[in-house]
């Protein structure tokens, strides 16, 4: 039997943009159910509570559902969507950036973590990226990993390594060309430009340090399963 993943539902005021970023998360979780619900009805910009709650009803399989939203006024109607649930704690409405806030819950709810867990995640995006580019941690463990498959740190590799090391006691960080990335910020990992070929510094401290490092080789020797 398969497992039961938390959904997500992208609330934006252009369908356009909704689809967009749906799309991007499905790309790092493949079985993780992602509902765009963007637009007015005839197509214009805006938001819809009909169809906001008619996304929720598709994301919802057993294990609840995060919806994030781009404006204001999309929340509202998140919001709203989420009281008239027969049960509204199945459904939360996170604050988080929404790009990398929906490919962070997606890759915690491809991992199987709970809906705490997921909408934690999705609010962790922004703070992630913003320490991504800090001061360098100070490491108990530090390896240099070549990039052997062909694609390098792109948007598949680098969500796995995010979920490899999401769970680990352990602050993970990647470094390529002077610039570094925590580990666990998939768009901040992309942002490296690692390549095919090339080879990054991984770092990490904690108790768990040892077993992080253990995880982002195994996955490089792995070819990132490409």
């Amino acid at each position: 039997m398969s497992q039961v993943r938390v959904g997500l539902v992208v609330v934006s005021h252009s369908a356009i943009l909704a689809g967009g970023v749906a799309e991007l998360a499905a790309q790092m979780a493949p079985d993780v159910t992602l509902v765009p619900a963007g637009g007015t009805p005839d197509g214009g910009l805006g938001t819809d509570l009909e169809a906001v709650s008619a996304a929720l009803d598709r994301a919802e399989h057993g294990a609840g559902v995060v919806l994030l939203y781009d404006l204001g006024s999309a929340k509202m109607i998140a919001d709203l969507a989420v009281e008239a649930l027969a049960e509204p704690d199945r459904a939360v409405v996170v604050d988080a950036p929404l790009v990398e806030g929906a490919v962070a819950a997606a890759v915690a709810a491809q991992g199987g973590a709970d809906l705490a867990a997921v909408a934690a995640a999705a609010m962790r995006g922004e703070a992630v990226e913003e320490a991504a580019g800090g001061a360098e941690v100070s490491a108990e463990e530090t390896a240099e990993i070549p990039l052997t498959n062909e694609i390098g740190l792109h948007a598949r590799p680098a969500a796995l390594l995010a979920r490899s090391v999401s769970d680990v006691d352990a602050q993970v960080t990647v470094a390529f060309a002077g610039k570094q990335a925590d580990a666990r910020s998939i768009l901040a990992v992309m942002a490296l430009g690692a390549r095919g070929g090339d080879t990054v510094r991984v770092s990490a401290a904690g108790p768990q340090a040892a077993e992080a490092l253990r995880r982002v080789r195994d996955l490089a020797d792995r070819r990132f399963d490409e």
